[in-house]
């Protein structure tokens, strides 16, 4: 591979890594750019290349979904919260499904996250120290919880004491 290609590669696939909020929409924007865009460079994608720019965006999805699940970033204005992460997460596997990737694997790491986040909200509110952040009801999180594989019987009622009200009527 010559050095301009190598060059435009690395640019784009710095650029899917470091998207924003959709990494699926950077990876289709530097496919476009890089194959079809008559203002690009006009390439035709080895497999090793294409799947170097899924990687990219799938590693960014990762990081998204772990993002609201993080502790530490309660009080920064990146947090969205824990409803945000649900969605997030079925955004990813819906993007592993078209692309033809299995998404799943990442579930366990997922799950010990939020447990973690959980039982973390939990002593922090149990001790006064905050106010919850929880934004998803106790549904929510519980369908969250069997998602990603936890059993019935590992959610702890106390979590569920942090969500708001289930919205009545």
């Amino acid at each position: 591979m010559d050095d301009s290609r190598t060059l435009i590669l690395e640019e784009e696939l710095l650029i899917v890594r470091h998207s924003g909020e959709i990494p699926e929409i950077a990876f289709h924007a530097a496919l476009h750019y890089l194959c079809e865009d008559p203002e690009g460079p006009g390439l035709i994608l080895s497999e090793e290349e294409y799947q170097g720019l899924l990687d990219g965006a799938l590693e960014r999805a990762r990081e998204i979904v772990l993002r609201d699940l993080d502790p530490a970033n309660r009080d920064l204005g990146l947090y969205r919260g824990v409803r945000r992460s649900i969605h997030n997460w079925r955004r990813y596997l819906d993007f592993c499904r078209r692309r033809g990737r299995q998404g799943r694997w990442f579930a366990p790491e997922v799950r010990q996250a939020l447990r973690d986040f959980l039982d973390r909200e939990l002593a922090d509110v149990a001790g006064g120290r905050r106010s919850s952040c929880l934004n998803c009801t106790a549904s929510e999180l519980m369908e969250f919880w069997r998602e990603l594989g936890g059993e019935a019987e590992d959610f702890l009622s106390d979590w569920s004491s942090l969500c708001p009200r289930e919205a009545e009527g």
